[in-house]
This record gives structure tokens, C-alpha cells and sequence, in this order.
């Protein structure tokens, strides 16, 4: 084989790792979700003037608790992680084996004694850290998408902010308790069961913190050297 075409197949197998490298472009992630409708309630048929399922709550505090109803998550969420790991070890060997004696004589060879000696000696030392921090504070309103058996409630909601040459979405989903909502209807991310919270961009400035395909496949598992 040619070495053109051993070049072009090399350029070509670069290029094929560099692309499995590349990240999927998931353009569901920034498709608007639809808002969560409530069921529509069945005219009642009895004669009664009140019914649960009608808007009439004269005694009560207006909390979120049936499909469709807004609450307001307060984003608190703040995580920090350290881990540090040190490794030392050392081993030294050392053994002398005399030269044999026959007769009483010790054996020799050209003069010299056949005596020998063996001498070694291993050591290691290894360190490494790690830390991470992150931070995220504000508030998102949500809907209520469904009303589980037990009481609990799926919220799911999300916000877009388009400022400048860019586009910043937040998006957070999870189960909340009735009882962790306070009484101005707002519920903190903390209180948020299986919480599922993004924030994402994408733009000018996003692009320009994003490496290119072909820093990352140097980067990669898919390099060899």
C-alpha cells in the first residue's frame, strides 16, 4: 500500500474517532416542553351549590394540589466535594551468599573468591486530590403534572432567557410533598424528592468555552499516544 493511502486512511480513521468523540447534539433538550393542562371536570349532575373540584376554596390556603396548579421553586442548591489519597511505599533487599568451601578451602576463581551478593531496593510515592464546588440560587415557577396516590405531586417546569447573542434555559423536575409547601405556595429545591435540575446555554458565549472537535479528540480515549 502507497504511503498516500496509508495517510488518507490514517486522516480518515482520525477523523472517525474525532466525530464518536463529539458529544450528541440533543436538540430535545431545548424543545419547549407544552404546560401542563388540568383535567377538564364533568358538570355535576346531583344539585349540589359545592363540589371539590371547583374552584372554592373560601377557608383554605391557595397551595398547589391538583394537576395545572403554579408553585414556585426556590433554587438552594449548593454542593461541595473533596477527596485527597497519598500512597508510599519502600522495600529494600539485601542477601550475601559466601563462596562454598571444599576441604576446608573456600572455592576461587583466577584468585578471586566465588562469593556473591545480591542488593535491591524499591520505593513509590503517589498523591492526588480533587475538588468541586457548585452553586445555584433563584426561582422557577412551576406546574403540577401529576397528583400521585399518596398526595405527592410531579412538578415540572422550566424557564428561557434569551439575552444578547445567547439563550439560557433552566429546567427542573421532581416530586414534592403538600406539607413542604409553604404558605406564599413556594417550596424549596432542598424539599425536592428525585430532583432533576439543568442549566444550560447555548450562543456566542457558549461556543466560545466550548473546545473544538479536534481538541477533543486529542483528548479522547480514541487517541493512542
Amino acid at each position: 500500500m502507497s504511503l498516500c493511502r496509508l495517510s488518507t486512511l490514517a486522516l480518515a480513521l482520525s477523523l472517525l474517532a474525532g466525530c464518536m468523540a463529539m458529544p450528541a447534539c440533543d436538540d430535545g433538550q431545548w424543545a419547549p416542553t407544552p404546560p401542563m393542562q388540568p383535567p377538564v371536570a364533568a358538570a355535576p349532575a346531583d344539585g349540589s351549590i359545592y363540589h371539590d373540584n371547583q374552584n372554592m376554596e373560601l377557608f383554605s390556603d391557595a397551595r398547589a394540589h391538583r394537576v395545572g396548579d403554579i408553585l414556585t421553586i426556590a433554587l438552594v442548591e449548593s454542593t461541595q466535594a473533596s477527596k485527597k489519597a497519598s500512597t508510599s511505599t519502600s522495600k529494600k533487599d539485601k542477601a550475601d551468599l559466601a563462596a562454598p568451601t571444599i576441604l576446608g578451602k573456600g572455592l576461587t576463581l583466577n584468585g578471586n573468591p566465588l562469593s556473591a551478593g545480591l542488593d535491591g531496593e524499591r520505593s513509590f510515592d503517589g498523591n492526588g486530590s480533587s475538588s468541586q464546588s457548585n452553586q445555584l440560587t433563584g426561582q422557577i415557577t412551576v406546574t403540577v403534572a401529576e397528583r400521585l396516590s399518596n398526595g405527592n405531586l410531579i412538578i415540572r417546569g422550566e424557564k428561557w432567557l434569551t439575552i444578547n447573542q445567547g439563550q439560557e434555559l433552566v429546567r427542573i423536575s421532581g416530586i414534592v410533598r403538600p406539607q413542604d409547601i409553604s404558605p406564599d405556595n413556594s417550596v424549596p429545591s432542598t424539599r425536592v424528592a428525585d430532583a432533576r435540575i439543568s442549566y444550560t446555554g447555548r450562543g456566542t458565549l457558549a461556543d466560545a468555552n466550548t473546545r473544538g472537535w479536534l481538541s477533543r479528540f486529542f483528548n479522547s480515549k480514541w487517541m493512542p499516544f
